[in-house]
């Protein structure tokens, strides 16, 4: 890792922009190196990732993995995969006890930074609609059902996908192309990237 980004990354990991606004002390959470050929931009960190500083160390990552037909070990290699959330810090809990939005002020302090340092990726995992907004510039579709299930449009170098919550069980079961056809195109990306 080049000596730029290894203090962007610890400048990212101190960053305090949004402790004001937070419920609890920022714990900024990223996994990258510049030799990552796959990224996945989620949204933000949860409870349990704010408590591990490990992302994905829930549920969700458990199913985000098995999208991707990938054992932990390869996922948390951030020499081939990064994890680089719309927001780094868990943003607390809305009244119905979900996940809030990332903070806003996140990504326009960080984002561009850190894409302009990782110049081998092939391939981007967009989990969600906040991270797809961000790097689909205006070419989202009106809904995150939309926008994933127009997944072909948006090219080989980047991939909608709903958040891996459980709370997307229903609409998984109610979109069965997702399971029957994105998701072989999905693995079958990621395997011929990890293997070149």
């Amino acid at each position: 890792m080049s000596a730029a980004f290894d203090r962007l990354l610890r400048e990212i990991r101190a960053c305090r922009i949004c402790a004001g606004e937070l419920p609890h002390d920022p714990r900024p959470v990223i996994r990258a190196k510049e030799t990552a050929r796959i990224v996945i931009a989620g949204q933000a960190p949860g409870t349990r990732v704010h408590a591990s500083g490990m992302p994905f160390t829930d549920p969700s990552g458990d199913r985000l993995r098995e999208w991707m037909s990938v054992d932990k070990d390869t996922f948390y290699d951030d020499t081939k995969i990064a994890i680089v959330p719309m927001g780094f810090c868990f943003p607390g809990l809305d009244a119905k006890g979900g996940d809030l939005p990332p903070r806003k002020e996140c990504a326009p302090a960080w984002r561009d930074k850190v894409f302009a340092k990782l110049k081998n990726v092939e391939l981007t995992l967009l989990v969600g609609r906040y991270s797809q907004a961000w790097h689909l510039k205006g070419k989202t579709q009106p809904t995150l059902t939309e926008t994933v299930a127009a997944w072909r449009d948006h090219g080989p170098e980047t991939i909608p996908l709903p958040h891996p919550s459980w709370r997307n069980n229903a609409w998984i079961k109610k979109n069965p192309w997702f399971e029957a056809e994105l998701l072989p195109h999905l693995r079958r990306r990621i395997s011929r990237i990890l293997r070149a």
